[in-house]
């Protein structure tokens, strides 16, 4: 079973890649946002694709989108200098303003679609469908309940600054956990993060959503 360290897939991402070059050949490489290692890892171990890395950037990245893609960027062109020449992205928009799209349609890699993550662990279709009806939801996942106080708490400032809660949340009537996993100990962290934030609580179950489907096409669709 392999362990993570969900510190530093928030503050510097991780390398899950093979370290020599000559077992690399033939391989794929998913770059993907630090709060997605887990769920990923456990798509491409269940659905048996043994030819497909992973190299994680920051999930802290989500605080300050505009660095998503100078980060995507560097990460693409050091893959390229290590041999990889199948690459994808294992992110949605999140809150780049389409700058993610022109770099992958620059540099000749595909994206996840959808405008975040929380949309295709949920299904686009039912996201946008609940659209109106959550418009007031704060949204969390298995990673951001985990990390709720390196990303959101002190992410945000609120540790240092707590008059900001109703700055940031004041607009926010509840918070929707998507779980990825049935796993008690996360549903009752998220239900103290809902607490903190002084919101409602709703929990959905989720599973990876449109994650497998992304990770067994990129899979296919360039030959791993």
């Amino acid at each position: 079973m392999r362990s993570f360290d969900d510190a530093a897939l928030t503050e510097v991402g991780a390398d899950f890649s093979p370290g020599a070059v000559n077992e690399r050949a033939g391989r794929a490489l998913v770059i993907g946002c630090g709060a997605l290692a887990r769920e990923i890892l456990a798509v491409l171990r269940s659905a048996g694709l043994d030819k497909v890395d992973l190299r994680c950037l920051p999930a802290k990245l989500h605080n300050a989108p505009q660095q998503i893609p100078d980060a995507a960027r560097r990460a693409i062109e050091a893959a390229r200098a290590d041999g990889y020449e199948r690459i994808s992205l294992a992110y949605a928009d999140c809150g780049t303003g389409g700058l993610l799209d022109r770099l992958c349609e620059e540099l000749d890699v595909v994206r996840m679609s959808g405008p975040h993550c929380y949309a295709f662990y949920d299904g686009q279709s039912a996201f946008a469908a609940r659209a109106d009806a959550e418009i007031g939801a704060f949204y969390l996942t298995d990673f951001l309940a985990r990390q709720f106080d390196a990303v959101v708490w002190r992410g945000l400032g609120l540790d240092r600054f707590p008059d900001l809660l109703e700055d940031y949340f004041g607009h926010y009537d509840r918070v929707v956990y998507l779980a990825q996993t049935d796993d008690p100990a996360l549903d009752s962290a998220a239900q103290e993060a809902a607490a903190r934030l002084g919101l409602a609580y709703e929990r959905r179950f989720t599973g990876y959503g449109e994650l497998t489907g992304f990770l067994v096409n990129v899979s296919q669709e360039r030959g791993a």
